[in-house]
């Protein structure tokens, strides 16, 4: 094997071998001078004509294997040698091989050092194989074959070996290529032309022996099996090349790009022996580098590479040449010409690398699509946080691995008066304030905890991995406490009231169950005026683990298990009861009596609204028609749920719930309990205005607990304004709960309506809310709920021998009362229901 057309200098590093080959070799020719035979003329001029030709086209006859930037040759220089050591002494052989390397490399116009380095390695190559040979006490004295063809065996073998030993170092070194790789890359062509080659050695030998002259045959012969060989190989290196590129492309059809552009890289290194390949993508403004083993550089276009010599670039663009993707840029450490095959499979190389790096891009942005499909299905478009589907998702995950994280909890959280915000400052605004609320509850829960908008102004967070059920109430408190800070909202500084419901993962029902346990406690809290509420069975309304409301409520309206008891509103001057407020009740077959405030939230939840309603208004309709008829004109109240106002047919059934029981409508007071809702619905306003105009009397609960107080006094036509029992229990020690009360009568007097006083328990309340200019008031004062024959029986019965009165006048008959400014009776008896 010969090292040939580096087309460069010679690396520094192999002088010092190169320079140790040269000088055995000389060594080798002085020796071989010492030692030359004498010939005559004829027989000189034809054994080293025959000698020097054939070593020369043995080197000139090799198959080319390009290793990088060089071409490495296989040649026939061997054959040469050992065919020349049958006719020639070892001193002849060995002076003759470096006189017909000398030609061949002069003619093939090698650099000088190259030159230097082919005649001293096959120089020694000669004085080994022909050491090997006197060993053998050569030539033969037996004229057996056998004892011919063993001794040139093994000289071929050292031959061979030494060859080896010599050259694949040097190509390393030269080419920065592995002796592993090297000796494993392409052995099978060497293996076969070593092989061939001693078939070669011995036809010359029989060829001698019939005749001397005959040797000046062999090198046209050499040739013509060189030619032979060497089509055969061109033939067997084309196909594998051409089945390691159909490899390659195939190894490119994968999705990620990542994976296309290591494939790629790697594959065209080995694919063309490159020291370095590179691809540059131009619309992503990336490169990547590497050789066969992996990446060297993956970053942005302009860093500098560290492989300095040819550089082959061939465009990445499709089979039209429509579509430029980037560049592929081939780099060797030495100047190297590719052959037109090499040439064409790097373009079809290209080709295939363009497409599947356009089809990775079209992946990545499909992916890129569907995650954020993925994100925007799972996340609310305004806060970015997660949604309810989102929420319970992640919720069932996480209960599903509860047992290894810990406990997990919810906590609900509703703003009290965001629509004020929307209704005065408009949308923006409460936009605005729902995304700063998201920021401020993000930054105030943990990292593993995940918060969620279910929608409007109602937010969740999931707390994971909490080490004890008490922990989820501190959560909580810092959550809400995020929010007390007034928001900056278009320059103006709001302030927002929140409430909390705190629920911990329940053993079964998952995050359905958690989210409506952590609802229930929401809404605990607003009904109870705090700000945070614990989940408490006791006091869930559609507990299913308790009475199982949700599936005994269709026999228990089915069976009249509803019923109504009375709460008299009595005159606070004269005692005398002037309405009456309907109160629902469950009397159970099973459990008893149960209070509306355990059933009620179920029952709107249930679709049995409007059946359950129509069942109590019937009810206080026949109480009041019952009292009429014995002799007592008392108004009956009835409390109206915000659902049943959104159902267009409410206003109609109530008239004909009045024409069936044949009863004026200013005896039926409908009692509306505030809610911010009643303000934003047309429908509602429809309804009100239709059951006004036909007299029923409108009466506002709770009033003054809300934030839309007065806007609703605005939009909706009430007749009374009902004080809250809180406000009237707090008159006597806060100064700020009486000056409520009395602006609330204040307001009712200009506005010409009624004032009633709820939770009236004591005598001196009575005479406080009398003396402030309070007309009306109802509680156990006066009375406890009373069904409605035992109601009719306390005012046959009256208090002091007066029927209709519950209770003492505040001053003796015929006494003169001065009556504060603008005070009067209640007009036109009016009553109320709260089906509590």
């Amino acid at each position: 094997m010969a090292l040939q057309e580096r087309q460069t200098g010679t690396d520094r590093r192999l002088l010092p071998l190169i320079g140790l080959v040269v000088v055995v070799a000389g060594l080798a020719a002085a020796v071989s001078v010492a030692h030359l035979p004498s010939y005559g003329a004829v027989n000189a001029t034809l054994t080293w004509t025959a000698l020097i030709s054939l070593v020369a086209v043995g080197f000139t006859a090799k198959v080319r294997v390009r290793i990088r930037a060089s071409n490495h040759y296989i040649a026939w220089t061997e054959t040469a040698i050992i065919i020349g050591l049958v006719v020639a002494p070892t001193s002849v052989v060995v002076l003759a091989t470096g006189f017909g390397v000398a030609i061949a490399t002069t003619l093939a116009r090698l650099p000088p050092i190259k030159r230097v380095f082919g005649i001293a390695k096959n120089m020694l190559v000669a004085t080994a194989a022909g050491l090997v040979l006197q060993l053998f006490t050569w030539p033969p004295t037996d004229s057996d074959i056998a004892a011919t063809i063993a001794p040139l065996a093994a000289a071929y073998l050292a031959a061979v070996l030494l060859d080896e030993l010599v050259t694949l170092p040097v190509i390393a070194m030269a080419t920065g290529t592995s002796l592993r790789r090297l000796f494993l890359d392409n052995w099978d062509v060497r293996l076969t032309a070593a092989l061939t080659r001693p078939i070669v050695i011995v036809g010359t030998i029989l060829i001698v022996k019939i005749d001397t002259w005959l040797l000046l045959v062999v090198p046209p012969l050499v040739l013509s099996l060189h030619l032979l060989n060497s089509n055969r190989v061109r033939s067997r290196t084309e196909q594998q090349a051409w089945q390691r590129l159909a490899q390659t492309t195939d190894a490119l059809n994968v999705v990620e790009l990542d994976d296309v552009l290591t494939t790629a890289v790697t594959r065209a290194a080995e694919l063309f022996s490159a020291d370095e390949v590179e691809i540059e993508l131009r619309e992503d403004g990336r490169v990547v580098r590497g050789s066969t083993e992996t990446l060297t550089y993956d970053g942005p276009i302009g860093e500098p590479t560290e492989v300095h010599g040819a550089t082959v670039p061939v465009r990445l663009e499709g089979h039209d040449k429509t579509v430029d993707v980037g560049m592929l840029r081939l780099r060797f450490r030495g100047p190297v010409r590719l052959s037109e095959r090499e040439r064409y499979t790097l373009h079809t190389f290209a080709s295939a690398l363009c497409t599947a790096v356009r089809n990775a891009q079209a992946y990545a942005e499909l992916a890129r699509v569907a995650q954020a499909h993925a994100h925007a299905a799972a996340h609310d478009a305004l806060t970015g946080l997660a949604n309810r589907r989102h929420l319970l998702e992640e919720g069932n995950e996480q209960l599903h691995h509860r047992h290894a994280d810990g406990i997990t909890a919810l906590v609900l959280i509703d703003l009290n008066h965001f629509k004020e915000v929307n209704d005065t400052l408009g949308h923006a605004a409460g936009d605005q304030m729902l995304m700063q609320v998201a920021e401020r509850l993000r930054a105030a829960a943990r990292a593993d905890d995940l918060v969620a908008r279910l929608g409007g102004d109602e937010f969740a967070v999931l707390l994971r991995a909490l080490p004890a059920p008490a922990v989820a109430a501190h959560r909580a408190d810092t959550l809400l406490a995020a929010l007390h800070e007034p928001f900056d909202i278009d320059g103006m500084r709001i302030s927002v009231e929140a409430s909390g419901g705190i629920a911990v993962a329940p053993a079964t029902g998952g995050m359905v169950e958690l989210l409506r346990r952590a609802d229930v406690a929401m809404y605990q809290a607003k009904r109870s005026g705090n700000r945070i509420a614990t989940y408490a069975p006791a006091r869930d309304t559609a507990d299913i683990g308790r009475l199982t409301l949700g599936g005994e409520l269709p026999r228990a309206v089915a069976d009249q298990e509803f019923t109504v008891n009375f709460q008299p509103i009595v005159d606070l001057g004269t005692g005398e009861v002037i309405a009456a407020e309907a109160l629902a009740r469950w009397r159970h077959p099973t459990h008893g009596m149960i209070d509306p405030l355990r059933f009620l939230e179920a029952v709107e939840r249930s679709g049995l609204l409007p059946a359950f309603a129509e069942a109590i208004l019937d009810q206080a309709l026949v109480a009041a028609g019952t009292w009429r008829d014995a002799g007592f004109d008392v108004p009956v109240a009835v409390n109206v749920s915000p659902r049943s106002l959104l159902d267009a047919r409410f206003p109609g059934s109530v008239l004909a719930r009045l024409r069936a029981h044949d009863l004026p409508p200013d005896r039926l007071v409908l009692e509306l309990t505030e809610t911010l809702t009643l303000s934003q619905l047309d429908v509602v306003d429809q309804g009100l205005t239709r059951l006004r105009d036909a007299g029923i009397r409108l009466a506002l609960d709770d009033f003054g607990t809300g934030y839309s107080s007065l806007s609703l006094l605005s939009r909706i036509p009430v007749h009374e304004l009902k004080i809250d029992r809180s406000f009237v229990t707090a008159m006597e020690s806060a100064t700020e709960a009486a000056a409520i009360i009395r602006s609330t009568l204040d307001l009712g007097r200009s506005l010409n309506l009624a004032v009633v006083a709820e939770g009236v328990e004591r005598e001196a309340q009575r005479r406080a809310l009398w003396e402030l200019g309070c007309t009306a008031g109802q509680g156990h004062l006066f009375a406890r709920p009373l069904a409605a024959g035992t109601l009719l029986a306390a005012l046959q019965r009256g208090a002091g021998g007066r029927p209709g009165s519950l209770a003492a006048p505040l001053h003796d008959a015929g006494a003169v009362v001065r009556l504060p400014k603008g005070k009067g009776r209640r007009q036109g008896g009016r009553g109320h229901h709260r089906p509590a």
